[in-house]
């Protein structure tokens, strides 16, 4: 069964979906970790930089992965109206 022009265009919207929110969550939490290590080494205390880090970057993932699902709800809905025309 062949694919049709809509079908690719969802399977694509799900990977950049899964792209995008994939590196929402890792780059800051690896930001984050990284500049809590750097703060924890030069400052001491046990592992309060990077789990104050984590949790920072586990904040702003929250944040952004909200804002674009919001985004993407908008572009799929635009998507699945296209396709009952």
């Amino acid at each position: 069964m062949p694919f049709t022009e809509n079908d690719r265009r969802s399977y694509l919207l799900g990977l950049r979906i899964m792209g995008d929110f994939g590196a929402s969550i890792a780059v800051p939490v690896i930001i984050f970790v990284l500049i809590g290590k750097w703060l924890q080494t030069k400052y001491g205390g046990a592992p309060f930089g990077v789990v104050i880090g984590f949790v920072l970057s586990a904040a702003l993932s929250a944040r952004i992965i909200r804002r674009k699902t919001k985004w993407y709800a908008a572009e799929y809905k635009a998507l699945e109206s296209a396709k009952k025309k």
